[in-house]
């Protein structure tokens, strides 16, 4: 391994005046009847998703929203969400992404947390929920409402204008909002095109969730500033994969590990051979995936990694040996260093966020001499390919999604049967990681099942943040200020149910 514990990929030049939204709408105006994106039989054009986000930007303005207001956003892969979330940020409006699976406690905390003046929600039964919540919300669906009244000036958001808050999860405390800027949104879209040699004669297959960093900040984000075409999906289906990827000539897929894993058993597999470009990320791809992709699929899937407070930061190469179990070299305008202690990876650029959103504290925190620290450990080959070897955060990553252990510690420890609970994860094939219980029954109590345990959870987690499996235990391990050792979880106990 190399001693020199610093790397940079290459320069990203972005001028000051730059931002995302400018630079969408000067890709876009560019012959303005080809085709942008085509979801569930309905096509639409450059021109007109420009003239579809003025419009639903100008119903927002005339809601009473202005810029700087923050806005929840969250439904299934659509049209109408992806009009809205350009719309919001062409008007100034700050996106607050959610995942459309979370449950009453999880959208009370955002709620209370990012302190959104409006929600655009396609899910009917939170419409109640959210207006219980917060009485003063606007709420509507994502095919907002057509409102009379004057057409707002547009695209008039600076570069260091906040545009988006991400919540993630971290070792302590509840989930923070990460703020991205028009600027590092712009950076970490633009280093991905550069480096994977991204352009407008592109057709990207696109079911990853808009709620995520991945589908949304690369894939979309992506798509329009390359003045691309990209086909929209509701989800990961893969019989819907195989077909539309031939129907619409795509070019690029983007998956998670999961997705790969399924693919890989289908008898089409060898169809993937047509796309030009593969990527993997937001979990590892086992060496051994990559590898029956590789045979069976006749596809090299580029591995990359990145963050949610650093959007993507390191990728295999497009042109040069796509390494299994590395993530590659740093993309453009991206700097990273391994601190030579705990060995760290430290990440410095454009694409990093700004800080979390109302915690000056844990900002501060996440950051060493102007470094992000991710909290992800690795080491960097002699040839400077880079790996990664695991994480001193205790964040576990299933099926591509967070999950922070403490919250579900918390859901699982209300149980009356259930004394004490601590959750970590286990590696899986499929999942990457699956969330595993460790449990400390009430006294007088022998046992508990997996199914009783999962469905009272059910009542309070989204269905990902759940336990697969169940481990009873006398005890759980902790340190002499009895901190639980979560490590110490992966090495013993009988696991009960699948």
């Amino acid at each position: 391994m190399r001693t020199q514990l610093v790397i940079s990929g290459q320069e990203l030049r972005i001028s000051d005046e730059e931002t995302l939204v400018g630079s969408w709408k000067k890709s876009l105006e560019k012959e303005p009847e080809r085709k942008l994106f085509s979801f569930d039989g309905r096509e639409i054009d450059r021109g007109t998703f420009l003239d579809l986000t003025s419009k639903t930007a100008s119903d927002l303005a005339n809601s009473g929203l202005i810029p700087g207001d923050r806005i929840l956003i969250s439904g299934e892969n659509s049209l109408d969400l992806v009009i809205a979330h350009v719309a919001c940020l062409r008007l100034g409006l700050i996106i607050v992404p959610v995942n459309s699976s979370y449950r009453e406690a999880e959208l009370k905390f955002l709620i209370e947390d990012a302190r959104p003046r409006a929600a655009l929600v396609d899910q009917k039964e939170w419409h109640k929920l959210l207006n219980s919540i917060d009485s003063d919300l606007f709420i509507s669906s994502t095919a907002v409402e057509t409102r009379s009244g004057r057409r707002p000036d547009l695209d008039l958001a600076k570069p260091d204008d906040p545009a988006l808050i991400a919540y993630t999860s971290g070792t302590t405390g509840k989930p923070k909002g990460a703020i991205h800027s028009q600027r590092s949104l712009l950076a970490g879209a633009l280093s991905v095109a550069r480096a994977w040699e991204w352009t407008e004669s592109d057709c990207l297959l696109l079911c990853l969730p808009l709620f995520h960093i991945h589908g949304m900040g690369i894939g979309l984000h992506g798509t329009l500033l390359v003045g691309g075409s990209a086909v929209l999906q509701k989800g990961f289906d893969k019989d819907l994969v195989f077909s539309e990827m031939a129907t619409n000539n795509c070019s690029m897929f983007f998956g998670v590990p999961t997705m790969y894993h399924r693919l890989v058993e289908d008898e089409r597999v060898s169809q993937l051979a047509s796309l030009r470009l593969c990527v993997s990320g937001s979990a590892p791809l086992p060496a051994d995936l990559h590898q029956q992709l590789k045979d069976k699929g006749g596809v090299d899937v580029l591995e990359r990694y990145g963050t949610t407070e650093t959007m993507l930061t390191i990728s295999n190469p497009y042109s040069g040996e796509r390494r299994a179990g590395s993530v590659g070299f740093p993309l453009p305008g991206v700097e990273i260093q391994i601190d030579p202690e705990s060995k760290e990876i430290l990440v410095r650029g454009e694409s990093v966020f700004k800080g979390y959103w109302s915690k000056e504290q844990e900002t501060n925190e996440s950051f060493k001499e102007g470094w992000f620290k991710t909290g992800d450990v690795a080491e960097i080959a002699d040839d400077d390919y880079v790996s990664i070897n695991g994480r001193i955060k205790e964040m576990i990553i299933t099926g591509g999604l967070n999950v922070y252990p403490q919250e579900v510690d918390e859901v699982i420890q209300l149980h009356p049967d259930i004394a004490e609970a601590a959750v970590s994860g286990m590696k899986s094939q499929e999942w990457g990681e699956e969330v595993v219980a460790w449990i400390v029954m009430e006294e007088g109590i022998d046992s508990i099942n997996i199914d009783e345990v999962r469905k009272y959870a059910s009542q309070h987690l989204a269905s990902y943040k759940i336990p697969k499996r169940l481990v009873i235990v006398k005890e759980l391990p902790r340190n002499s200020l009895g901190k639980i050792l979560r490590h110490e979880l992966k090495e013993k106990g009988v696991i009960d149910g699948k």
